[in-house]
């Protein structure tokens, strides 16, 4: 059996949807980023609420949100010296909801959703400071 020509531009387009579709769920498939985009579920989150929440360096949390601007799933906006970043994609609390619903499907430990309130404590951002 041969391919004709237009099933073979049909399997090469699709291929290109299949390798795009597995990029933006590499994009997804790290503990960290998983957690930075359950954070940017609730809303905007600066970089230092995230170094506090989530117990990690900045360089770190910048790295994986490189990636995730990157895979275009968040975005930024700078505020003086504090960078906020907010989800550009809204539709993926629905993907982390189903992710959760598996884990527990399968008997398995379901993170946490829980974002603390403001003030964070160790964050040094101005939302922070003003509400100490």
């Amino acid at each position: 059996m041969t391919m004709n020509d237009t099933d073979a531009e049909a399997r090469t387009r699709g291929g290109a949807s299949y390798r795009d579709a597995a990029a933006l769920l590499k994009a997804l498939a790290h503990p960290v980023r998983l957690e930075i985009v359950a954070l940017l579920t609730h809303g905007e989150v600066c970089v230092c609420h995230m170094q506090a929440l989530l117990h990690k360096r900045q360089p770190y949390i910048s790295q994986q949100l490189m990636a995730l601007r990157d895979a275009g799933l968040v975005g930024d906006r700078r505020e003086g010296a504090v960078v906020y970043y907010r989800l550009v994609a809204q539709d993926l609390g629905p993907v982390l909801a189903w992710v959760r619903s598996e884990l527990a499907r399968q008997g398995r430990e379901v993170p946490s959703m829980d974002v603390p309130a403001l003030p964070v404590a160790g964050c040094p951002c101005p939302h922070c400071a003003q509400l100490e």
